[in-house]
């Protein structure tokens, strides 16, 4: 019952929080979210590295009519975000002491309830499970961004709620066709992940169910051109839902693919793959250049995200080992990165109230402390060697080299461009002279501050010197997803669509796979 636990925790904590009065809602709140991450931990000391099946696993009947099941488990990939999220959780609501000044306890009562929804999407095994989490994450988000954003708030919280409904629709198309495909062919119903894997779908029919998932979490991501939410939510959302959005949020989409339209759908993944890399190196450039116009510190990172997550998608799509392991270990990086720099984001508005690169300058010879941290973080996220970035980035562009050389080419252009802004606005903000008057009496970050940022830079340190602990724990999960792809490297992909794909796609010559003969069937199975 150990995921049960850590699942739903947070929610009856939500609901003890909201009920209690105001003035213990912080140390409550902040109790319950240690409690709740020091249950998660046993799940890395419990965890068998070596194992590639769902570990803790929680199985059994839910809605018997149906075919729905309550269905739990995890693989070193679900285990890793889930631990992101159940420590960054802690950090939010104590960075939130000052930066929330009114209604405190419904601020953490939402983020409590946002942490088990998220939690719950990365353990469910059942479909029907899994889109139960997926649409309650988006209640209390829409209420963080709603009522505790910036001016444009309404219009953020608005935006993102279309989109993601938009996508959430789509998504129940592709689930409710696997529901009664499954029908067809067993008789029975169910909505069960390792049933619906076991199916055999035409490519036609694996194109459309795909087509439907991928809009669903192409927009969660967010992909380009899907992206244009993210921006506006980022930019008004408080500094704990920029966090949250950026560190756990974003990665939802990003799992889905991974854990659901990539095994579900190998043909459909095969053939649609070179669109896919298409617009993950798109995202990649033009999310950098866009962030290096940016004259709002905060709109930057947002827009980095952009171009971090392109990367992510890259590797997923190479289809291959260090491809996928580097882009699941992005997943984590970004969240630990981008994470702290929101962090390092509220930290200045919370003392000035502007987020204009231009209205700071020679912050350095005031806020040392702060400083150095910002230019660890920095150099995290742009991929500095000893630091987390680096890692995944050198994975995913080996991974995806092998796959597609030449857009590997142009993607790593975003390498170069991310140093630049990253760095550029590191050098406007915090070197040169001390112009501002208001600047002049700013006081350095507090203990309550480092508190929440010393933990991210430690974990940026840590994965970028010690990646194996957490290579080991995702490695056999990626093998696993690799061996569903097992016979369609050795042939075109497109060669099963022809009357649903334009002839010149079905006919195309297409060069086989690097991951061919790595993930080919070994004798006695895979």
């Amino acid at each position: 019952m150990m995921l049960s636990l850590v699942t739903f925790l947070p929610i009856l904590a939500a609901i003890v929080v909201a009920a209690a009065p105001q003035g213990v809602s912080k140390s409550l709140s902040l109790g319950a979210s240690l409690a709740i991450f020091l249950a998660s931990i046993p799940l890395w000391f419990g965890f068998d590295p070596q194992g590639a099946e769902y570990q803790f696993v929680e199985n059994m009947a839910w809605i018997e009519a149906w075919g729905v099941r309550y269905h739990l488990g995890l693989d070193g990939v679900s285990l890793l975000l889930v631990l992101l999220t159940t420590a960054l959780t802690p950090l939010i609501l104590l960075s939130a002491f000052s930066g929330v000044s009114q209604n405190y306890r419904a601020y953490a009562a939402l983020m409590l309830a946002l942490e088990g929804a998220m939690i719950g999407t990365f353990v469910a095994l059942d479909t029907f499970l899994f889109y139960v989490f997926w649409e309650l994450v988006l209640l209390p988000m829409y209420f963080l961004i709603g009522l505790w954003g910036g001016e444009r708030r309404i219009y953020a919280a608005v935006k993102l709620f279309i989109y993601t409904v938009t996508g959430s629709l789509l998504m129940l198309v592709a689930l409710i066709g696997l529901y009664w495909a499954h029908h067809d062919q067993t008789g029975e119903w169910s909505t069960d992940l390792p049933d619906l894997l076991r199916l055999s779908l035409t490519p036609s029919a694996q194109l459309w169910m795909f087509s439907c998932l991928a809009v669903a979490f192409a927009i969660k991501v967010p992909m380009f051109p899907a992206h244009t939410w993210l921006p506006d939510a980022h930019v008004e959302a408080p500094t704990g839902g920029s966090v949250v959005l950026a560190g756990v949020m974003l990665k939802m989409g990003t799992y889905g693919f991974y854990r659901f339209a990539m095994p579900l759908f190998p043909d459909a993944v095969t053939a649609c793959g070179p669109v896919l890399i298409a617009l993950s190196v798109i995202g990649i450039v033009y999310g950098a250049l866009v962030a290096m116009v940016q004259d709002d510190v905060k709109k930057l990172v947002a827009y980095s995200s952009v171009s971090h997550l392109g990367y992510v998608m890259l590797g997923l799509f190479a289809l291959n080992a260090p491809g996928i392991s580097g882009g699941v270990y992005q997943m984590l990086n970004h969240g630990v990165s981008t994470g702290a720099l929101f962090f390092l984001v509220g930290v200045l508005y919370e003392r000035r109230h502007t987020r204009k690169i231009a209205d700071y300058g020679g912050l350095t010879k005031v806020v040392p402390k702060f400083a150095f941290i910002f230019m660890v973080i920095t150099f995290s996220s742009i991929g500095l060697p000893g630091l987390n970035g680096f890692v995944g980035e050198f994975l995913i562009l080996i991974g995806a080299f092998q796959y597609a050389p030449l857009p590997t080419v142009v993607a790593a252009s975003g390498v170069i461009f991310g140093a630049v802004y990253m760095l550029w606005v590191f050098q406007r903000m915090m070197f040169g002279p001390l112009t501002n008057a208001a600047n002049k009496e700013l006081t350095d970050i507090n203990a309550r501050e480092t508190l929440y940022l010393a933990p991210l830079v430690a974990l940026a340190l840590i994965m970028g010197l010690f990646p194996q602990p957490f290579l080991d724990r995702i490695n056999p999960s990626v093998d696993r997803v690799l061996a569903r792809f097992d016979g369609h490297f050795d042939r075109s992909p497109y060669a099963d669509f022809d009357g649903c794909l334009p002839p010149w796609l079905v006919e195309r010559e297409v060069p086989s796979h690097p991951a061919a003969e790595a993930h080919a069937p070994a004798e006695g199975g895979h």
